[in-house]
């Protein structure tokens, strides 16, 4: 079966002292991460950074510790053959202002993790979203 692979983050930043969760609407008309395909000779670490760059207008730094896959057919896209694998890292940011990519990114929101929880539409990305708010509480307590 044919695999597609592509690198994202869950990108974050503080808020008035409230962790806010960048989340993206594509054109698709459902809410996710930024990310995108892996372009040859590039590390996973690479094509995240590249992706969030592109989709939002964001430098961010990953945070080391972090790393999460999801795999999931491409139905949507009619090629229900092939399936598509995703890492995804956490980032942060700080002092900068996202802006979606012209003809890809419809929308970018900054949402408290209950409001992206309840912005997905897919178990995955709320999977994905809880994993990473667990690692952060986990950081904080250490």
């Amino acid at each position: 079966m044919p695999t597609e692979y592509s690198c994202g983050a869950v990108v974050f930043t503080a808020a008035k002292g409230e962790r806010r969760y960048l989340i993206i609407r594509e054109k698709e008309d459902f809410w996710g991460f930024p990310k995108g395909h892996m372009e040859k000779g590039e590390t996973e670490e690479e094509t995240a950074l590249r992706e969030i760059l592109e989709e939002t207008g964001l430098r961010v730094r990953l945070l080391k510790g972090f790393r999460t896959e999801d795999s999931h057919a491409l139905i949507r896209e009619g090629r229900p053959g092939t399936v598509k694998h995703v890492t995804y890292f956490l980032a942060a940011y700080t002092d900068q202002t996202p802006r979606p990519q012209a003809g890809e990114i419809a929308e970018i929101a900054l949402l408290t993790f209950r409001e992206a929880l309840d912005a997905f539409q897919y178990e995955s990305s709320r999977r994905i979203l809880t994993e990473a708010e667990e690692f952060l509480e986990g950081q904080n307590k250490k």
